[in-house]
Formats: C-alpha cells, sequence, structure tokens
C-alpha cells in the first residue's frame, strides 16, 4: 500500500486509473496513509458506492475493466501485428501490478482506518489475472475487446458505434413455422463465423412474418460465437464505409443490419449500399456480411413519371436501379401464412403462455382477430395471444 508511484506508471492500461472505482480506491488507500479519519472515512465509502453499483467484489470488478480495456497492446494482437518483447514484459508487470491492487482486503483497509462505527465491506478472490487475459488473447474471436467485450447489439450515431444496453432479447427458440426460411439465414450466419464464404443477405416479404425478429434473435443466439449487430438506417447508409473501416480489422464477425429497406430514384444513399454489396475494394471485409429487411421485391420506389425521362441510355439506369436486390447474394422470401399454418403458430405460442382455453373456441377467436387487423401473420398471432393472456389475468378470458 505504500508504493503509491507504481499505481501512476500504467502504460498499457493507463485509462484504467481514472476509473470512478479504481480511482476512488487508490484515492482512499492515500488519504488512509495521511492518517486524516474523516478523510479516508468519506473516502472509502465514496468508493464502496461506486463498487456497489456494479458487484461488491473489487477483484471481479477489476479483472471486468482489464478484461474490456480497449488498449494498445490488444489492438495490436487483435489486428495481428507484432508486439515486441517489451511490450510483452509492459503488459506482464502491468497485470501483476493491478492483480495485487485488486486483491487488497477489505479488513487491511478498515485496520488502517481510526474509526469505531460501521463501514460496509467489500469481497475479494484469488485471481490470475495474467492467465485469464492470456486466454482472452486467444478468444479475441469469440470475445472481442472494448465496447465489443461488453455489448453486441450496436447502432451508429454520427459515424461512431453506439451500444445498445438493453437489446430486444428475442431469441430463435421463441419462433413457430419458417424453419426452412430461418434455417437458410442461419446457415448463412454460420458460414460468416466459420470464417467461410458467407452471402449478403435481403428478407424479403410481407409485415409482421418475422425477418427483423429473426436478425436479431440470430444476433442473440450466436453472441458467444463471437457475432456482433450493428443497426443502420437508410439515411446512414453513406457512412457505411466508414463503419467497415473501423471493423474490417476486427476478429469478431459482423452483421450490418438495415431495416425495410427502399429508395427513390434519386436516393444518394443508393451508391454506398450498392458498392458494398459489389464488394469494392474500399468496402469489402470478410468478417462482415448486410443483412436487410424489405417489404418490397425491388428496393427502389419507381414512378410512372421517372420512365419518361430525356435521359439516352434510360432503359440501362432504370435497369440498374430496379436489380439492386439482385445484388445480395442470399434473397429468402418471408410471405404470410395460410390458415392452417397461422392456426399452427396460434396453437404453439397458446402452449407456450399456458392458455387454457378449448382448441375450437381459440381458433375462432383467432381468425377473427386476424380479421380486425392486417391479416394473418406471426406478429398478429403473437398479439393475440398476448392479448388473451392478459384478459384471463384480469378474469376476463371468456370475453
Amino acid at each position: 500500500m505504500d508504493k503509491y508511484l507504481d499505481l501512476k506508471t500504467p502504460v498499457i492500461f493507463r485509462q484504467l486509473m481514472k476509473d470512478p472505482v479504481i480511482a476512488g480506491f487508490v484515492r482512499t488507500l492515500e488519504l488512509i496513509e495521511t492518517h486524516h479519519t474523516a478523510s479516508s472515512v468519506m473516502s472509502y465509502c465514496e468508493f464502496i458506492e461506486q463498487l456497489y453499483n456494479y458487484t461488491d467484489d473489487f477483484t471481479q470488478y477489476v479483472l471486468e475493466r482489464v478484461l474490456e480495456s480497449e488498449n494498445l497492446y490488444i489492438i495490436k494482437r487483435a489486428e495481428g501485428k507484432p508486439t515486441g518483447e517489451l511490450l510483452d514484459e509492459c503488459l506482464a508487470n502491468e497485470l501483476y501490478l493491478l492483480e495485487q491492487l485488486a486483491t487488497i482486503p477489505c479488513d487491511r483497509l478498515l485496520d488502517k482506518i481510526d474509526y469505531d462505527g460501521f463501514l460496509p465491506r467489500y469481497k475479494t478472490s484469488a485471481t490470475d489475472f495474467s492467465k485469464i487475459y492470456a486466454d482472452r488473447i486467444h478468444g479475441l474471436d469469440r470475445y472481442g475487446y472494448g465496447i465489443f467485450a461488453q455489448f453486441h447489439m450496436f447502432i451508429c450515431n454520427n459515424g461512431e458505434i453506439v451500444p445498445v444496453k438493453y437489446p430486444d432479447n428475442i431469441s430463435l427458440s421463441d419462433f413457430y413455422g419458417y424453419e426452412r426460411e430461418r434455417g437458410e439465414v442461419i446457415d448463412n450466419t454460420l458460414a460468416l463465423l466459420s470464417g467461410k464464404p458467407a452471402n449478403n443477405v435481403l428478407l424479403y416479404g410481407d409485415c409482421g412474418t418475422g425477418k427483423s425478429s429473426t436478425v436479431k434473435a440470430i444476433a442473440n443466439d450466436f453472441a458467444d460465437r463471437g457475432l456482433r449487430l450493428i443497426e443502420l438506417k437508410k439515411k446512414q447508409l453513406h457512412e457505411l464505409p466508414d463503419i467497415v473501416k473501423q471493423i474490417s480489422r476486427n476478429p469478431l464477425k459482423f452483421i450490418i443490419f438495415i431495416d425495410d429497406l427502399s429508395f427513390t430514384e434519386d436516393d444518394d444513399d443508393f451508391a454506398a449500399l450498392k458498392a458494398i454489396l459489389e464488394g469494392s475494394v474500399a468496402s469489402s471485409a470478410n468478417n462482415i456480411c448486410i443483412y436487410a429487411t424489405s417489404n418490397r421485391r425491388h428496393l427502389i420506389r419507381e414512378t410512372f413519371s421517372a420512365r419518361k425521362g430525356d435521359e439516352i441510355h434510360f432503359k440501362d439506369t432504370m435497369q440498374e436501379l430496379i436489380s439492386l436486390s439482385d445484388r445480395f447474394g442470399l434473397t429468402v422470401t418471408f410471405v404470410k401464412p395460410d390458415k392452417q399454418k397461422y392456426l399452427t403458430v396460434i396453437d404453439e405460442l397458446a402452449k407456450k403462455y399456458q392458455l387454457d382455453i378449448p382448441t375450437e373456441q381459440l381458433h375462432k377467436q383467432a381468425e377473427a382477430f386476424a380479421l380486425s387487423r392486417a391479416g394473418r401473420s406471426p406478429r398478429v398471432a403473437k398479439q393475440f395471444i398476448e392479448y388473451l393472456k392478459g384478459t384471463e389475468a384480469l378474469g376476463n378470458a371468456d370475453t
């Protein structure tokens, strides 16, 4: 506890020393040595407050910050660059220092604070930081680093990749029906994850058939295998080259997800997506696939007036516009279910939600519900079952 100068020396993990919990702990150590009781107690309690926001185990907290750190060493390793003997030596020493800091027991601090009142405690645990960090380095293609180690879904904000802290937790096990369609998307994703050639995918079809949910469920279910999802709005497509540049050398695999994709004839964002789909030298990367959903088979909203243009090679231009969907390597079509498929989904969801209602009555109400909505679809089926479950909870299941 008396070698405080050591705590000022980290290079690789320098940013960690600014972390509010770690910085609060170091500040408390320094104040305890001054034997100023009031300041020591206040600083210690502030440290505990910050720690308790995450955990009561200080060792595990520091370890998680170490594993999530986006630092010069891990970036070199992720990009396959040599680190060199001196940087390796620096890493070993800093990991040892952080391990020593993170395992200082609570009693050691409290014994030095001249205070008889109650003070909250924290836990520590024997942990080999060097071994765990080495395992993480060798598993970068599954765990990632920085924000990609903490989160698996992201959006884009002014060119910056921003994590989604509370993503939709939908899973592939939540779906009923469309097994063939989803299977095609899953197989393509598995090819991406295994480093094999994978296609950009267009999920085309009717509203409410589970296109967007399929992509999000795949991202959730394969996150532990190194899959990450970045969602872009159509108006952000001009940022695609910059986004690709940021992640193209990352060892993880990425789905760039564009929901409800369509264009007008004079849309400037058309060119950015076209470049990605055609695999231009500046835009292609083997760890990235584009997954887009659309309710339109032809992604360009073509008007009759557009056909009357005065361009000499007008037909060539229009063919380029309406064939954008053909530039996706894989197109998977989701169509509205027929009556039997719709009722099958209803039956499966009723079992999942443990609804106690006769099948004939269930089907009759399900059909009436679909007629009052946009027709039969998995989305409508789920809405109907959740409606029944809600009314059942209110004691109105017969209404």
